[in-house]
């Protein structure tokens, strides 16, 4: 069997879009996959080599490159020692837990040469690309991007009850939902720092909407206020009965152009088959397109910077609490 060959480490809720986009691309197959819990690797076939520890799949050699859909507290370790061992990544997002781990990511890949990509599946969204072209035809800029992220996290994790354990996930919706939501809007209107946030949580104290605001860093002065540069909001809601999901544009003219996330993609998650495509095809592209390799916008989405506006919003909500507190 000929083609780049993949190990999958992580056979969580995720994985089935993955295992998905390698059977049905051209030039990949799957080849390796591991997961602690053994019951989960029984389905696969004997073409398929079965690990329960990566540590072992990474010792067995014979793959081009793995996929790393795990707990999101475990993305630094495995990662870590996928890079070591000389193979690219594609971990899905967020990098990692906190910014200062995805940093220690990127710079090892950068040392050892091999490309780490971190997979924002929502850039690959067919009325996103639409969206984007639509952009690249006008002549006016962008003045503000908003996306909306609205769903209800119980009907997505599924036996994935991590999603829900702050300590795992590295938060709620902002932690999760947060880096693809602001992808998105770095993809249409370039790298923006946090200007405010809004964070609701939940009584186990679990952050189940928020609200953030952001600034283009070309429109931010020194001494901290905000130009007319462009701006940025993201809306994120893990109570929300059903999926919404939507980006909209306003240009400089005060023109409006939005995408629909889910529009023709009927039933829910279903828009994520075409998007994990999407993402396993131009990380497929970078292994053979050779040259410098490592973490960066023209290797791979930076999962270093969403790490960072995450963090400013958690930043701000406990300030805005501080502040709350002082007063009263």
């Amino acid at each position: 069997m000929s083609g780049l060959r993949f190990g999958v480490v992580g056979l969580g809720v995720i994985s089935r879009f993955y295992l998905a986009a390698l059977d049905r691309l051209p030039g990949v197959r799957l080849a390796a996959v591991c997961d602690r819990d053994g019951s989960v690797l029984e389905p696969f076939d004997d073409g398929v080599a079965r690990f329960t520890d990566h540590r072992e799949l990474l010792a067995a050699g014979g793959l081009d490159a793995v996929v790393v859909t795990v707990p999101n507290d475990l993305h630094l370790a495995i990662c870590r020692d996928a890079l070591r061992a000389g193979l690219p990544v594609c971990v899905e997002k967020p990098l990692a837990l906190r910014a200062a781990e995805g940093a220690e990511l990127a710079a090892l890949a950068a040392e050892r040469r091999v490309p780490l990509f971190t997979a924002f599946h929502r850039r690959y969204n067919t009325a996103v690309r639409e969206l984007c072209a639509a952009l690249a035809g006008q002549p006016l800029p962008v003045r503000s991007v908003t996306v909306r992220y609205f769903e209800l996290i119980e009907e997505h994790v599924g036996r994935d009850r991590w999603y829900l354990d702050p300590e795992r996930c590295g938060g709620g919706c902002v932690a999760d939902n947060g880096p693809n939501a602001y992808d998105l809007v770095r993809l249409l209107a370039g790298p923006m720092e946090l200007t405010d946030a809004h964070v609701v949580r939940d009584g186990t104290g679990v952050d189940r909407y928020a609200a953030l605001e952001l600034a283009g860093r070309g429109g931010v002065h020194g001494d901290g206020t905000h130009g007319d540069g462009v701006r940025g909001r993201i809306e994120l809601d893990w109570s929300y009965p059903g999926e919404l999901k939507d980006v909209a544009v306003e240009l400089a003219d005060g023109t409006v152009l939005r995408a629909d996330l889910l529009a023709g993609h009927e039933g829910f998650k279903q828009s994520l088959w075409h998007e994990y495509e999407g993402i396993l095809g131009e990380f497929a592209g970078l292994l053979r397109g050779g040259g410098d390799h490592g973490s960066g916008p023209d290797r791979g989405p930076d999962g270093v910077d969403a790490l960072r506006v995450v963090e400013a919003a958690y930043r701000a909500e406990a300030d805005a609490a501080a502040g709350a507190g002082a007063l009263g």
